[in-house]
């Protein structure tokens, strides 16, 4: 094993145990026989602690990121593209050979793809349940979509409505519900976000970020209304593949 060889990659997040990311690639390395390859968890409880992890991991050359430094974690970068700067949230960062740091957002690209091939014509407009960095990637993908939408926050601000102004009216106007909350991400798989379910229709999408469980209480209550239900799996299939070919190129 030539020193020159080994490349190590993660996932910076808090409390990540459970991470698909590490699954994902340590399978993937297995597979394609990346012998010097490794993915590990940087699993910290604040954003200060992220220039150690540069600092302190040799052969580093990949991240991804996750809930919640997805905007914490742009001002350590040296660099964003462009996509990342309009959308103001980074899941991929890219370690270059002098080791200045490039952040990417690949979220929108894994949302696009997965949420594209279940829109129909009447699929105009959106609701999405967060404000937080995963919102920004989806609101990114649906304006691409020439899908209008509404964020729905906790608070009424000025970019967002909240829960309690959601009601028939709401549900007749935007046909795609997405949860980019963590609420309902297991352990707690009885939570689900605070919305008049019985609202859904057999014309409704519900899409929810979350793939743990692969059924959310979100999404199995708008499914007993007969809506076509969506977990966030191929989207994180998809933003890995994305990032990986960043980290190669």
């Amino acid at each position: 094993m030539t020193k020159n060889s080994r490349k190590r990659f993660g996932l910076l997040g808090r409390n990540i145990s459970y991470s698909f990311s590490k699954g994902h690639f340590t399978t993937k390395f297995e597979k394609e026989k990346y012998q010097d390859y490794t993915y590990e968890n940087f699993d910290i409880q604040e954003i200060a602690a992220f220039p150690e992890i540069i600092k302190n991991t040799e052969h580093l050359s990949g991240l991804n990121v996750t809930i919640p430094y997805k905007e914490e974690v742009i001002p350590f970068l040296d660099k964003l593209s462009k996509k990342a700067t309009k959308i103001g949230a980074v899941n991929t960062i890219k370690i270059t050979k002098k080791g200045k740091l490039k952040g990417y957002n690949t979220d929108y690209f894994g949302f696009l793809k997965s949420l594209k091939p279940l829109l129909k014509s009447h699929h105009k407009k959106a609701l999405i349940l967060g404000t937080g960095g995963a919102s920004k990637g989806v609101a990114f993908a649906l304006e691409e979509l020439g899908i209008k939408y509404q964020f729905v926050s906790r608070k009424a601000s000025e970019n967002a409505i909240d829960y309690s102004q959601i009601n028939v009216e709401t549900f007749q106007k935007y046909q795609i519900i997405i949860n980019s909350t963590p609420i309902g991400t297991s352990p707690n798989i009885e939570a689900c976000p605070d919305i008049p379910y019985e609202l859904f229709t057999e014309q409704h999408i519900a899409y929810d970020l979350i793939y743990n469980p692969a059924e959310t209480q979100f999404l199995k209550n708008a499914a007993a209304q007969g809506a076509q239900i969506k977990n966030g799996l191929d989207m994180l299939i998809f933003q890995a593949e994305k990032a990986w070919k960043i980290w190669n190129k």
